[in-house]
């Protein structure tokens, strides 16, 4: 019974562990969904700006603001809520990182911290430079979208629609602009080497062009180039840093052994 209750422990102490980083992770976003309520009319604001900023969007409907409208007697409320807790989602962004951060760190070797730390750190400027930019041309994708409506009707657009599509499309900008965080964080942790990274670039620009054009809300080339350019030039940047990351490695492994060849240097250390 003695040896049953010392394996279990481990677990209970993690369950705990677990518990009180989801409850400090709670308290911050909740804290900081405050911001979000209490500025929900300047928020909305800049939120509906891409449309309100649009002559079309204003020819479009019967308001100022062209077509969004909200609907129903808790829609309102229901709207005010949504998009506090997105804003202290994003605002707590880093500090409910760190509580997960707290709990796996634990049972992670120092060389994996430390690459996890460099993760994180360079993870989120790229995330909010490809959030900037998807925020950036959402005037150009609404102006395209709305060009669609036909003269004699008038697109009218529920705000929770109009505030999916903008989430979808700044995610979509930041979750493409960590390519590069991926690639050099999978080379220091010895899974892919700066070869293995450059050696494929045409299929690599070739997928790129593809997945912008599959999945930017337009199809004009401009809106394309916008994300596809800088993904090609952060693909090139990170398969650099992987070939400089291999060569500090290769030869730090032929002084510890010599005559060691590349491949093996390049294999994880468990």
């Amino acid at each position: 019974m003695a040896s049953i209750s010392d394996a279990r422990m481990p677990l209970l102490q993690h369950l705990r562990e677990l518990r009180k980083r989801g409850f400090r992770a709670a308290i911050v976003i909740v804290l900081a969904s405050g911001f979000g309520w209490f500025f929900y009319n300047e928020i909305i604001t800049q939120l509906a700006l891409p449309v309100c900023d649009l002559k079309a969007a204003q020819s479009s409907g019967a308001t100022q603001c062209g077509s969004l409208y909200i609907n129903g007697v808790l829609g309102p409320l229901n709207l005010q809520i949504k998009v506090a807790l997105l804003t202290g989602v994003i605002l707590s962004a880093p500090l409910w990182l760190y509580q997960l951060w707290a709990f796996i760190a634990p049972g992670l070797h120092r060389k994996e911290k430390r690459n996890s730390i460099l993760f994180i750190v360079s993870a989120t400027p790229f995330f909010a430079m490809g959030a900037t930019l998807g925020y950036l041309i959402l005037p150009i994708a609404i102006k395209v979208l709305f060009g669609f409506t036909p003269n004699s009707l008038s697109n009218l657009v529920k705000f929770d629609d109009y505030l999916d599509f903008v989430l979808r499309i700044i995610l979509l900008f930041g979750l493409a602009f960590e390519l590069p965080v991926f690639l050099v964080t999978f080379n220091l942790i010895g899974f892919l080497r700066g070869e293995t990274i450059l050696r494929p670039w045409r299929i690599w620009i070739f997928s790129i062009v593809l997945f912008t054009a599959a999945f930017t809300p337009t199809a004009d080339p401009f809106t394309m180039a916008l994300l596809a350019l800088p993904l090609c030039g952060f693909y090139f940047m990170a398969g650099g840093i992987a070939t400089l990351v291999d060569k500090r490695r290769d030869k730090r492994s032929a002084q510890i052994q010599p005559g060691a060849s590349p491949i093996e240097a390049a294999t994880p250390i468990q």
